[in-house]
């Protein structure tokens, strides 16, 4: 198990903005380098072992018309598994993930009675803060910079639980989540999430997205049966309280553009093109 830095991390997303703005001009690997202060063989291996491509592969994860082909494919096979009643194709590494929905009354307690523990972990995507109960994982955020200031939207969000840092409670699912290290491969990783009616059948509905997969907004509010909820859809999306886990990076526009994410665009297309290139695997 090989586990990533964020300083290499910061590399890798700057080398990913440098090319998504550059994209038109297809900069070459020496170009890349020089702008995030790498020789060509260091980048190049830098890029490798992390993506588990070359930067060249990776460049087509950043095109229009491959991101449409994608949003087809995934649809298509999305329909053929309600169609014939298969189980959903959507899991993350060999983990199956359940969602449980916080009942109304303990929606508004706050979180009393709850306690919380939470640590801070090393992801192939920089930092993240994850954060458990006795019934399943509450948050996962990224974090860019300050800790202190997730630590405080996670008090913020449950206002009435207590909440320990505990690194240790962590340790294990951090592995199990970014590095295929299972607890067992039997058990469902479960989550516990606090939400409206509506953004839990959104929420719902992205874990059916397979890896490596990426559908629309649209699509998703096709699923749920609101065909015209498609701007609610969004802001349910961008509510997500557990990124990575319920997948909403693989959400993105009709027009085969990204679209936003709240921890960052240059995450979401290092998420994607990691999951697309089997760097998971």
């Amino acid at each position: 198990m090989s586990i990533h830095n964020t300083e290499d991390y910061n590399r890798i997303a700057q080398a990913i903005a440098f090319m998504r703005q550059n994209h038109q001009s297809q900069p070459d690997l020496a170009t890349v380098a020089q702008h995030i202060g790498l020789s060509e063989y260091h980048f190049q291996r830098l890029f490798t072992q992390w993506a588990g491509i070359s930067p060249k592969r990776f460049l087509q994860y950043l095109n229009v018309e491959y991101a449409k082909s994608k949003i087809t494919q995934t649809k298509n096979l999305l329909d053929l598994t309600l169609d014939v009643g298969l189980s959903s194709p959507g899991r993350l590494h060999d983990l199956f993930v359940n969602l449980e929905a916080m009942s109304p009354g303990e929606f508004k307690a706050g979180g009393a009675g709850l306690q919380i523990r939470y640590g801070i972990h090393e992801t192939p995507f920089g930092k993240s803060l994850i954060a458990t109960t006795m019934r399943g994982v509450c948050n996962l955020y990224f974090l860019d910079g300050d800790e202190h200031l997730s630590e405080q939207t996670l008090q913020l969000e449950w206002k009435n639980a207590q909440i320990i840092r505990d690194q240790q409670a962590t340790q294990l699912l951090s592995e199990q989540i970014f590095y295929s290290v299972s607890l067992s491969t039997e058990k469902p990783l479960t989550l516990l999430v606090k939400g409206t009616n509506f953004q839990m059948q959104v929420w719902r509905s992205l874990l059916k997205i397979p890896v490596g997969g990426i559908i629309t907004y649209q699509t998703v509010a096709e699923m749920i049966g609101r065909p015209t909820a498609v701007r609610a859809v969004g802001n349910a999306v961008g509510k997500n309280p557990i990124s990575y886990l319920i997948p909403c990076h693989r959400v993105i526009r009709e027009s085969g553009e990204l679209g936003g994410y709240r921890w960052g665009l240059e995450r979401k297309i290092a998420i994607l093109g990691w999951e697309t290139s089997d760097g998971v695997a």
